[in-house]
């Protein structure tokens, strides 16, 4: 149909004008249609190109990981916004951001007792399955939860779920610890709410409360969660004052050591999702509560150069190319510095504690530890960090299980339903398990 309402020609007769006197009716709409054509095109090609990342073929979902991680980089960016703004420190607005879409309340099952209280003024969750009628006395897995000591809950879903499953398929209860995070409290205060935490669960009182087998107690977390629950392992081992001893200790690809940050597995994953390499070591500075300016540095170890003479005396015990089989070393080299930055050492001399890294600690502890359970994955800067340990481990006399997953990448343990459900994530969750009931 045409705008054009022509010439009026005698008795009453129109026609249209052979002149482009005006255009048709749709050609506005359909140049309007056009324009916004090429704009979703060009916002579709945006998102495409901010999603995308290079993966290796062997990944887990790599599209779905992709996906995965542009959420966490954008979520990431608005905290490094509202922390530029003043509003807020990025840590607390990212935490906010990723405690707001996961929060989940105490809801109890027809199988899973569900129940938030506190242990000796910490936060905990606990998860108490069904009994087994022929064992009246449970087992118990004490967790805690991952996330860079600064981020995550013992209340967002993905943790709720993981303890759920594990109390119902291990007729066990699980304290899910919800420790203090940065930057309300740093070093060494996430250690002690763990420590507090589990020594009062390990009363002979509170266990009979929880109807809990004294001689069948596990500490497991994964990433940072790992972290602690290795150096509480090994704090415990020395406490000559708890009556009850950890029977087992399961690390999920554990943090361990700040030392050297271009082991083999550091230099094959610097950028793979969703634990970058400069990410981590942003981790660790703000664990510390340092200097962000000496990320850069660290990233290179020369935090950790051969005229820094404190660094010395561990370095042995983090000498990768004697510890790491050659199917993980591949063609990678040491990355040792002569000369570098010896201030770094001595304004953050937590780096040398083994508390935040228990891969550096004695021989003498490492003996006495119980029955260890280690999962690692492929595409992971902390996959030496945990080989590293489980060799260690085994030159000490420890019982080790080393669970290696060739398509895992970090944090995929927790990533077991939808929308991100990983193929990875549902193996990985269900090896863990059936190791702690085939060994707990």
């Amino acid at each position: 149909m045409s705008s054009c309402r022509g010439q009026k020609l005698a008795g009453g007769l129109r026609v249209a004008s052979s002149f482009p006197l005006c255009q048709p009716a749709g050609e506005p709409s359909r140049g309007k249609m056009r324009s916004s054509c090429v704009l979703l095109t060009a916002l579709v090609a945006l998102a495409a190109y901010y999603v995308y990342i290079p993966l290796p073929g062997s990944v887990s979902d790599p599209w779905k990981l992709m996906l995965l991680d542009a959420t966490f980089r954008g979520a990431q960016q608005v905290s490094n916004l509202i922390h530029y703004l003043g509003l807020s420190h990025h840590l607390l607005a990212l935490n906010f951001i990723i405690v707001s879409f996961g929060k989940k309340s105490a809801w109890s099952s027809a199988r899973v007792k569900v129940t938030d209280t506190d242990f000796d003024g910490v936060e905990v969750r606990v998860f108490e399955g069904p009994p087994k009628p022929e064992e009246p006395l449970k087992r118990s897995v004490v967790y805690i939860h991952g996330g860079g000591w600064a981020l995550a809950s013992a209340k967002i879903r993905y943790y709720d779920e993981l303890c759920t499953a594990m109390a119902e398929e291990l007729n066990a209860v699980i304290v899910s610890i919800e420790y203090r995070l940065v930057p309300k409290v740093y070093f060494p205060e996430q250690i002690h709410d763990v420590v507090r935490a589990t020594k009062y669960f390990l009363k002979p009182e509170v266990l009979q409360k929880y109807m809990v087998d004294p001689g069948r107690i596990c500490i497991s977390g994964d990433s940072a969660g790992g972290n602690l629950a290795a150096a509480l392992g090994q704090q415990f081992t020395q406490d000559a004052s708890l009556k009850n001893k950890l029977k087992l200790q399961a690390l999920i690809y554990p943090v361990l050591q700040a030392l050297d940050f271009n082991t083999p597995s550091y230099q094959q994953n610097v950028n793979t999702p969703i634990l970058p390499r400069y990410v981590m070591v942003k981790y660790w500075v703000d664990y510390f509560k340092g200097n962000y300016d000496f990320v850069q540095a660290m990233i290179v170890n020369n935090h950790t150069s051969l005229d820094v003479e404190e660094a010395a005396a561990v370095r042995a015990r983090l000498n990768w190319t004697s510890l790491l089989p050659a199917s993980f070393t591949k063609n990678y080299k040491p990355v040792v510095q002569t000369t570098g930055n010896a201030r770094i050492v001595q304004e953050l001399p937590q780096l040398l504690d083994a508390r935040s890294a228990p891969l550096i600690a004695d021989q003498a502890v490492l003996q006495l530890l119980p029955k260890t359970y280690i999962l690692t994955c492929e595409h992971d800067v902390l996959r030496d960090d945990g080989i590293m340990y489980a060799k260690r481990l085994e030159s000490a006399g420890v019982e080790v299980t080393l669970d290696h997953f060739e398509d895992g990448f970090h944090g995929c343990m927790i990533f077991t339903s939808w929308p991100t459900n990983f193929s990875v994530g549902i193996r990985t969750r269900n090896s863990y398990i059936k190791w702690l009931d085939q060994n707990l």
